[in-house]
């Protein structure tokens, strides 16, 4: 039986946007939510990225606008790929391409073959997370950073995006703090620590649960 004192589904994404909104003000993060796990590809005019779920009102270019942004930037690098097919900076950089004119599902493709090459780039695993979160993906997107984690435990980026995704995928407040706590705990000198820990704060004010009692509650 559910306890009346809990708050539903829908008051909890309320709440969660309306402090969502706070991050981007808290964090610095630009573009969307989360944070790059590599560098952006040099001139590329990417718009702003939404989160699932969440709406954006500002004039933009269309899909259609934003795959064939994609397509131009992208033909040089696929032009030395066909000569070095194998390169995994060069497949990671076409992923970079379309990643920031929103074709996810494309730059997913050349972040994959670029870690059959290369494992162990945690920034290229951070991007392809990122990417399956904005398609809804959270479960891979959490597999995918916690993948990135074991190449590179202390992950700035890593650890902020999972603890994003743990929060707002899955309603995991013990699991988003973890991973932010650890994130402040192993980057002592992480630029954005006193804001990171107003949103942690934050965090657990609007849950509304006491840590531990995370699991308890969504299995009721």
């Amino acid at each position: 039986m559910a306890d009346p004192k809990r708050p539903s589904q829908d008051q909890w994404t309320s709440v969660q946007a309306y402090t969502i909104a706070a991050v981007c003000l808290f964090v610095g993060v630009a573009g969307g939510w989360l944070v790059r796990g590599s560098q952006a590809p040099p001139a590329v005019a990417a718009a702003t990225v939404t989160a699932p779920g969440a709406t954006n009102n500002s004039a933009q270019p269309s899909p259609e606008q934003m795959k064939r942004m994609a397509e131009t930037q992208a033909e040089p690098l696929l032009a030395e790929l066909k000569a070095d097919p194998g390169n995994p900076e060069l497949l990671a950089n076409v992923g970079n391409v379309y990643y920031d004119a929103q074709q996810f599902p494309v730059a997913i493709e050349y972040y994959q073959k670029a870690l059959k090459v290369k494992p162990e780039d945690s920034s290229v695993r951070t991007d392809m997370a990122t990417a399956y979160w904005y398609l809804g993906n959270a479960d891979s997107a959490i597999a995918e950073f916690n993948r990135a984690l074991t190449y590179e435990p202390n992950k700035p980026n890593a650890l902020f995006n999972l603890g994003i995704v743990e929060w707002q995928g899955k309603m995991n407040v013990d699991g988003a703090l973890a991973a932010w706590q650890k994130l402040i705990d192993s980057n002592p000198n992480y630029e954005n620590k006193a804001k990171l820990l107003e949103l942690m704060a934050q965090v657990k004010k609007h849950s509304g649960l006491k840590p531990g009692v995370q699991a308890k509650a969504q299995a009721e």
